[in-house]
């Protein structure tokens, strides 16, 4: 392990939100020192949400003002000038919103997954330190049930089976002594099986927690992104209820994103005062649990600085190790020279051999688990990713929140106009003369005669009386044709209200789309025909 992953220093930015004013809801000033449990300290991180909470507040109400001033404060809007310009506007702030909503929406999935990968890392270095717990407490009950157990039983029998010869007798005793001696270093050791128990529970909390977190933001910022992109397609189908659906959606994302900043900006100062001093809130944490040699021990890992507990675990080892070699010793001379005498006590000093090694394989796990880097670097991990990528994170979010409540702010704003504008188009259509056949709207005007759908058209029936040139032209004549028969003629001509298909009544010339046959058609008609088509054809 490097030096420099040795040593954990705070991000700059964990120090300024550390500085953020910490007040309660009395508004009296709280200390900053991570303190959970204290009731003042929670309501400092509540305030910071109530902040955001005011924010959403006059942001509302600047939006209910603005709304109200665009409905009675209304301009001139017939002048080609002044609508120009407000549509020149509204196109500009929609495209400002458009925008804006994606930059957020593209720091909120970054932020996202910064936050969520500080929490895994988090999560990862809790399960780690537990294994490695879990490993000392599996090493140190396995050492001392096979002393206790084992070994005794095997020295009571051989104890029995040595009894005419008092100098094996006498090593078998002494052996009884260096095992009690390997029970009573072990039982030294620190507990660690409530701390264990602590750790696995933290990590389980946690990764719960930030399951459901991360999945809720995914679906705010899919929900944004949809929002952002069905107003834009509101706004240029002219789709009025398409706009209004958009702007009540627009207003719930808007309390969403105040409410998320809310939260984001507690739970990042709430981090950030833990990050300043987090081995002080350990040391707190843990003084009931385990002494605080021990945690200065695993937290600090100096190996310049001498520390009580590391001393004490070297010489309760090394106790360990000589006690292990000594009895070891012993089993070889019993083997040497009591076996030719006592030929059955061959199978239990075997097994008391193979016991002895097993425990100084053990020996050797433990003092690698016992000692203070692997647990300081599973805690260096955790430091690292919360104060580094998890409050990141919670910052990018934040950022988001902003970015996000900026857009539909200005969404809330722009659709309103554009419908108006909307309206105002349609308004003027509906202004226009009924009979004018250049109004946009004469179509659906002329769904609603139903005695005009059931006439033929004058190109069908011309064309079941034969051949169209055996007409004759009648000399053409100007009249002055009133509009309702030119209008008649535009049904007759097959019921479009395309224009340029409409024989023009009275005048002496068609349009030039009219094709020199339907002229020469329209131009050959007689009496029968026209009494035929009856009173709706004459003018």
């Amino acid at each position: 392990m490097s030096s420099a992953q040795m040593n954990y220093i705070a991000p700059w930015w964990s120090y300024w939100l550390n500085q953020f004013p910490h007040v309660n809801l009395r508004f009296q000033p709280v200390d900053h020192t991570f303190k959970p449990q204290e009731e003042n300290y929670q309501q400092s991180l509540i305030f910071l949400g109530c902040v955001a909470a005011a924010g959403l507040g006059v942001n509302l109400l600047c939006l209910a003002i603005y709304l109200s001033c665009l409905c009675c404060c209304r301009k001139d809007e017939e002048e080609e000038e002044s609508k120009k310009s407000n549509s020149c506007c509204v196109t500009w702030a929609a495209v400002a919103a458009g925008l804006i909503c994606c930059v957020a929406v593209g720091v909120g999935f970054y932020g996202n997954s910064e936050t969520n990968d500080g929490v895994y890392q988090l999560t990862y270095s809790l399960y780690n330190a537990n294994n490695t717990l879990a490993g000392v407490d599996s090493l140190v009950t396995g050492t001392m049930g096979g002393m206790q157990r084992g070994l005794k039983e095997r020295l009571s029998r051989l104890d029995e089976l040595f009894a005419t010869r008092g100098d094996f007798v006498q090593t078998l005793h002494f052996m009884q002594q260096m095992s009690d001696n390997i029970i009573k270093q072990l039982l030294g050791l620190p507990d660690w099986d409530k701390a264990k128990v602590n750790l696995v529970s933290i990590a389980e909390q946690t990764a719960y927690v930030e399951y459901y977190r991360w999945l809720t933001y995914l679906l705010i910022l899919i929900l944004d992104l949809v929002i952002c992109l069905a107003a834009c397609l509101g706004l240029a189908k002219q789709s009025r209820w398409l706009l209004t659906t958009m702007m009540v959606f627009g207003v719930l994302t808007l309390i969403l994103s105040w409410a998320s900043l809310g939260a984001d900006m507690a739970t990042a100062v709430g981090t950030s005062d833990f990050c300043v001093a987090p081995d002080k809130f350990l040391m707190n944490l843990t003084k009931d649990i385990i002494s605080s040699d021990i945690m200065h021990y695993y937290l600090y890992c100096s190996q310049t600085l001498p520390n009580p507990f590391q001393q004490f675990v070297l010489q309760s080892l090394t106790v360990f190790q000589r006690s292990l070699t000594t009895m070891q010793i012993q089993i070889q001379g019993l083997l040497q020279f009591a076996v030719p005498l006592f030929p059955t006590a061959k199978g239990d000093l075997l097994n008391i051999q193979y016991l002895l090694n097993n425990s100084e394989a053990s020996l050797h796990q433990l003092t690698a688990l016992l000692d203070c880097r692997g647990l300081n670097k599973d805690y260096l991990d955790a430091l690292i990713g919360v104060c580094y990528d998890g409050v990141e994170g919670l910052l990018y979010l934040c950022l988001f929140s902003l970015l996000a409540a900026c857009a539909f702010s200005v969404m809330l704003c722009t659709i309103p106009r554009a419908w108006r504008q909307i309206a105002n188009r349609e308004r003027n259509y509906d202004d226009m003369d009924d009979g004018d056949p250049f109004n946009p709207q004469s179509r659906r005007m002329m769904s609603h005669h139903p005695h005009q759908g059931n006439m033929h058209s004058f190109c069908s029936y011309s064309s079941s009386m034969g051949s169209q040139t055996s007409l004759h032209p009648p000399t053409q004549t100007v009249t002055n044709a009133p509009l309702s028969e030119y209008m008649n003629q535009s049904v007759l001509f097959g019921g479009n209200p395309r224009f340029e298909n409409v024989p023009l009544i009275g005048r002496g010339s068609p349009p030039p789309s009219y094709s020199p046959t339907m002229r020469a058609t329209y131009l050959c008609m007689t009496e029968d025909q026209i009494r035929h088509f009856g009173e709706d054809f004459r003018a």
